[in-house]
């Protein structure tokens, strides 16, 4: 026979079961009617009183059921024991739905959709942190005899394209020789090194290259450093008005919240290792606005090499399995394609 404290919380995962499902506050004779939970009503009734009583289910007004706190939500997902994986179906249409990408921008545009979708809430994809990534090609085009296009192509597929003014015109020799040099110098390296190596580059060059070479190594650095508001991709905001009821007063101040981009925060802070699901529910969330939210994150990339973050923002009201199993299942096909597995 189970514990008191086990049967309880098979009374509270009923109670979210329910609530997420129907959204209406959830009494002690649905639940007997809708769960088998062996035990007669009163049991469950004082079950539920004990539950209220820890503060893990509230009554939001007289003479209604009860709904879950943020903390019953805490002990729902911290004893989540399994996520119930997606389907055969389902994981191929995502594998085949990101595999139509065409760049790196497609992979992220088409993942925030994807996510969306799938679990009816916002999706925020960061783009792979320039930290890790390395620098595979830098391709010189000449655009004019006297202006120049940079294009910088990472591990992680990202491309970041410059324009230089030279000031004077060059020969066609002298832009193989640009390129080999920039080439021979950062290729290879992590974005962060080559940053450094950069300053290094108008002295080491020859003199004839050397003005040109500081043009170019001042539209390099911009290219090189850190730009965390251009790494952002969102979608499906419009997902959070279909249940106003779930932000009370509340739904504008998300929605300038994600406006700003602060969710960005949480990814950060949760994506340490690709793969690690963090879930941070209502009250945990940092930023005032996010309280009546519930923020699921996950790192993504390959075996240790973390390349970003991605996951869902909705309401505390959330379907916890099923959207840690599509934030799951969407990161690891990501992860994949960018590392070129």
């Amino acid at each position: 026979m189970p514990s008191a404290d086990e049967r309880r919380f098979e009374v509270l995962r009923a109670i979210v079961a329910d609530y997420v499902s129907n959204q209406e506050p959830v009494g002690s004779k649905a639940l007997v009617d809708r769960h088998n939970l062996g035990v007669s009503s009163a049991t469950v009734r004082n079950d539920m009183a004990t539950l209220e009583e820890d503060g893990y289910i509230t009554q939001p007004h007289t003479s209604a059921g009860r709904i879950p706190t943020d903390k019953g939500y805490r002990l729902f997902v911290d004893r989540l024991s399994e996520i119930k994986p997606l389907s055969p179906a389902e994981r191929k249409a995502i594998r085949q739905f990101l595999e139509g990408a065409i760049d790196l921008d497609d992979v992220l545009r088409r993942s925030v959709r994807l996510l969306a979708q799938l679990t009816r809430q916002v999706a925020v994809v960061q783009y792979p942190t320039l930290t890790t990534s390395t620098l595979r090609h830098v391709e010189v085009v000449p655009l004019t005899p006297a202006r120049l296009m940079l294009v910088l192509i990472t591990d992680t597929g990202r491309v970041d394209q410059r324009t230089v003014d030279l000031g004077d015109v060059i020969t066609e020799e002298s832009v193989a020789r640009l390129r080999d040099v920039l080439n021979g110098t950062l290729a290879g390296h992590r974005l962060v090194d080559a940053a450094a190596k950069v300053a290094e580059l108008p002295d080491a060059s020859p003199g004839e290259l050397r003005d040109v070479m500081t043009r170019v190594c001042t539209v390099l650095v911009e290219s090189l450093v850190e730009h965390p508001e251009e790494r952002l991709v969102l979608g499906g905001t419009a997902n959070l008005t279909r249940n106003v009821a779930d932000f009370p007063g509340s739904l504008r101040q998300v929605l300038e919240a994600l406006e700003e981009q602060v969710v960005v925060l949480k990814l950060l802070a949760a994506a340490r290792n690709p793969g690690a699901i963090a879930v941070s529910i209502g009250e945990e969330n940092e930023d005032e606005q996010m309280r009546s939210t519930s923020i699921v994150s996950i790192g993504y990339g390959s075996d240790q090499l973390l390349l970003g973050g991605m996951g869902v923002v909705g309401p505390t009201r959330m379907d916890y399995p099923g959207t840690i199993a599509a934030v799951r299942a969407v990161a690891n096909y990501v992860g994949q394609i960018l590392s070129g597995k």
